[in-house]
C-alpha cells in the first residue's frame, strides 16, 4: 500500500495517527473537517473535497473541503441528482474506479466543481465504500503541481471508509439521543437524461427517474402505446451504475408461452427436442446489467410465477437442468395496460403485481405534454436530415400549428413517423402543412362527402384508435373516451365498428 508514495514509514505513521484522531471526532463538522485536512497533509494536495450521498442515493453533497490552509464544511452544496454535469466524480461514483489524472488538461475535461482562479494540474477521485461495500461517497484531491497522486489511492480510501462508518455511528447516536437535525430542504436539480420535453409533467418524471435511477429497485413503466417506455428504460440504465453493462428488452408478447421460457431463462441441452446444445437465456445475457420486459401483462400466468422467484430469490433454472443458479439484474417492465384490472379478472398474479410496482412510473401521454410536440419535432426533423445526409429543413409557422393542433393517439412514436414521411416528401427546404397529411386527412382529401359523414368518419376513427390501444377492451376504450360502456356499444353498432377490428 505504501511502496508508491515516499518515505513509506513516516507515511503509515502518519496516517495511523489521523485514524486515532478521527476515532476520537466529537461531531460531524470535527471529523469531515479534520478528514479533509488529513488527506490534504498526507497527499500534499492544496485542495481536497469530501462528497457524500444522502441516504436516498439521489444527491451526492459537497460535505467538506480544503483550501488555502482551511478546511471548511459545506453541506448546503450539492451537484445535479444524476451527476452528469460532473463527469469526473460520476465516472468515480457509478463506476467504482480510480481516475488519477496526472496532466490535467482542462480543454478536455470539465471541472466546474473546482474552484476558480487557480490552474489545477493533478487530480485523484477515489470512490468511498461503505460497510456493504457499495460507494457512498467521492473524495477528491487535487494539486497545481504535475505529479501522480495514484499511489495515495489504496490508503486514502481506507481513510475515507473508516469516516463513512463514523459518520453513520455518529447519525446513529443522534437519533438514539433525539438529537436530529432537521434535513436540508433544496429544489431538486434535475435533468432530462438524455429524453427530450421540458413540460412540467416531464420534469415530474425526471424527478422520479432521479429517486430511483442509483437504487436496486424494479421499476413498472406505465403509459399509453408509443409513448417512450422503452427509451425511458434505456435512460434509467445509460444513467446508472449499471450503464457499462448489457441492456436487453425483450417483449412478452412476442413469442408463445414455451419459446418465451427458454429465450428468458435459457436451456440445457436434451431439454426438449431441437436442444442440440446449451443455451443462456436473457437474464443471463443481462447479467449485471438491465433487462426490460416490455408488455408484461402478456406473460402468460405460469411464466408469472417464474418470474416472481427471480425477483423475491435473485436464482434462475433453465430449462432441463435441476439446478439454480444466481444472477444480477436490474428488472423493468413495462405496460399500456392497467395491471390492476388484469389481477381483478385474474390475469395477472397479484403477489407479481405488487413486487413489480416497487417505483411506478406512469408516462404522460404527448397530448397532455404542453409544448413539447414542437421540440421533439424539430429534433426527429434534425435528425432525419442528419440521417439522410441534407441540409436543415426550416419550419413553416402553419406546419407548427398544424401540428401543435393534433392530439397524436400514438404519442411520440406517431410523431416520429410523421416528421420523417415529412421529411422524406419535402423538395425544398420548408416543411409545409402539405408534408404532414394524417391517414385521415387522405382519406377526406378530394371527397365529396357532407360535414355529417366526415364527422362520422372522425368518429369512427377514434373509437377504432381507443380500441387499439387498449387490445379491444371496450370497457377501458369507453373509459377514456369518457362514456358509459353502453353508449360506446351503441356508437360502435352505429359507426359499423366490428370487434376485433384494427384502424389500419
Amino acid at each position: 500500500m505504501f511502496t508508491h508514495v515516499d518515505q513509506p514509514l513516516v507515511y503509515a505513521q502518519t496516517l495511523l495517527t489521523h485514524f486515532m484522531h478521527l476515532a476520537q471526532a466529537p461531531d460531524h463538522e470535527a471529523l469531515v473537517g479534520g478528514f479533509v485536512e488529513g488527506v490534504a497533509g498526507l497527499s500534499g494536495c492544496e485542495l481536497v473535497q469530501l462528497y457524500v450521498l444522502d441516504a436516498t442515493h439521489t444527491r451526492l453533497g459537497l460535505s467538506a473541503q480544503y483550501l488555502n490552509g482551511h478546511a471548511h464544511t459545506r453541506e448546503e452544496q450539492s451537484v445535479p441528482a444524476d451527476y452528469n454535469g460532473e463527469q469526473l466524480l460520476q465516472f468515480a461514483l457509478c463506476q467504482n474506479r480510480v481516475v488519477c489524472l496526472s496532466d490535467l488538461n482542462t480543454r478536455l475535461h470539465e471541472l466546474s466543481f473546482l474552484p476558480t482562479g487557480v490552474v489545477w494540474n493533478a487530480l485523484l477521485c477515489v470512490p468511498l465504500l461503505n460497510q456493504k461495500q457499495a460507494v457512498e461517497g467521492v473524495l477528491l484531491c487535487a494539486s497545481q503541481r504535475q505529479q501522480d497522486l495514484n499511489g495515495f489511492a489504496e490508503s486514502l480510501a481506507q481513510l475515507g471508509s473508516f469516516v463513512l462508518g463514523q459518520l453513520h455511528v455518529q447519525h446513529a447516536l443522534r437519533l438514539s439521543s433525539g438529537d436530529v437535525p432537521a434535513p436540508l430542504v433544496s429544489e431538486p436539480r434535475v435533468s432530462g437524461y438524455g429524453l427530450i420535453g421540458e413540460s412540467p409533467v416531464m420534469r415530474e418524471t425526471y424527478s422520479l427517474i432521479s429517486k430511483v435511477l442509483h437504487s436496486p429497485y424494479t421499476v413498472l413503466l406505465l403509459g399509453e402505446t408509443g409513448s417512450g417506455k422503452e427509451v425511458v428504460a434505456r435512460a434509467i440504465h445509460d444513467y446508472g451504475p449499471r450503464r457499462s453493462k448489457p441492456f436487453i428488452v425483450q417483449n412478452c408478447a412476442a413469442f408463445p408461452e414455451n419459446l418465451l421460457e427458454s429465450e428468458l431463462f435459457g436451456f440445457r441441452k436434451g431439454a426438449f427436442t431441437g436442444a442440440d446444445c446449451d443455451r443462456r437465456g436473457l437474464f443471463d445475457a443481462a447479467n449485471g446489467g438491465t433487462l426490460l420486459l416490455d408488455e408484461i401483462g402478456d406473460m402468460p400466468l405460469s411464466l408469472q410465477a417464474k418470474l416472481l422467484r427471480v425477483l423475491q430469490e435473485g436464482e434462475i433454472r433453465p430449462l432441463g437442468s435441476n439446478d439454480t443458479h444466481t444472477i444480477d439484474v436490474r428488472i423493468i417492465a413495462a405496460t399500456h395496460r392497467d395491471l390492476a384490472v388484469l389481477v381483478s379478472e385474474g390475469k395477472f398474479r397479484e403477489d407479481l403485481y405488487y413486487r413489480l410496482a416497487q417505483f411506478p412510473i406512469e408516462l404522460p401521454p404527448l397530448r397532455l405534454r404542453e409544448g413539447d410536440i414542437l421540440v421533439l419535432a424539430r429534433h426527429f426533423a434534425k435528425k432525419a436530415c442528419a440521417f439522410l445526409r441534407r441540409d436543415v429543413l426550416h419550419w413553416s409557422q402553419a406546419a407548427l400549428d398544424n401540428l401543435a393542433a393534433y392530439p397524436f393517439p400514438g404519442n411520440v412514436r406517431e410523431l416520429k413517423g410523421l416528421v420523417e414521411r415529412a421529411v422524406l416528401l419535402c423538395e425544398g427546404r420548408e416543411l409545409m402543412p402539405e408534408h404532414f397529411a394524417r391517414r385521415a386527412d387522405l382519406a377526406l382529401e378530394g371527397s365529396s362527402l357532407s360535414l355529417r359523414e366526415r364527422l362520422e368518419q372522425v368518429e369512427r376513427s377514434w373509437v377504432l384508435d381507443c380500441l387499439r390501444k387498449n387490445d379491444g377492451n371496450q370497457t377501458l376504450a369507453a373509459r377514456e373516451l369518457g362514456l358509459p360502456r353502453r353508449t360506446l356499444l351503441y356508437r360502435m353498432e352505429r359507426l359499423n365498428v366490428q370487434v376485433g377490428e384494427r384502424d389500419g
